[in-house]
């Protein structure tokens, strides 16, 4: 009865090792990246126009819901810093229906967008009128100054 009972259980030990031998090597690989990255700050640095259709306004936004997908929304703080041309972000978003659906879903998962106030100054940019959801809290006294300050907090720079 025992070489019975430990011949189901080697035939059960293959199987598994079957199956798992069995699947996708990317399986594998992300299982393996759950907890890798660890807690991360990371500030990216919008200061460009996104070209026509906004389009890379929308590829970095998606770059930063990617490094969230990877690290988890726990364990990650996601600061945008926008000045100059980068304004154009929310100042598009403000008719742009997809644009806005990428802000709002970031600012969803606690992503904070700062806004330049030397350049809503400079270019005489209303950010109740002419920027969408943007509000004092969201304003900073400089981006570059922002950028440097946050670094020296930890941030991780991105440009993307």
């Amino acid at each position: 009865m025992i070489s019975v009972i430990t011949g189901r259980v080697t035939i059960l030990a293959a199987m598994l090792a079957a199956i798992v031998l069995a699947l996708p090597a990317g399986f594998a690989a992300e299982a393996r990246a759950e907890g890798r990255y660890g807690k991360q700050k990371v500030v990216y640095h919008v200061n460009e126009g996104g070209g026509e259709g906004n389009t890379a306004y929308i590829k970095a936004l998606k770059n930063i819901q990617n490094h969230i997908n990877a690290v988890g929304k726990d364990d990650i703080e996601v600061k945008v810093v926008m000045h100059g041309d980068g304004l154009d972000l929310l100042r598009n978003a403000v008719t742009d229906l997809k644009l806005q659906g990428e802000v709002v879903n970031l600012k969803n998962q606690n992503v904070a967008f700062a806004v330049c106030a030397n350049t809503l100054k400079g270019r005489k940019i209303d950010p109740d009128k002419d920027l969408f959801e943007v509000t004092g809290d969201d304003i900073v006294p400089s981006g570059v100054a922002e950028l440097s300050y946050l670094q020296g907090k930890g941030y991780t720079y991105i440009k993307p």
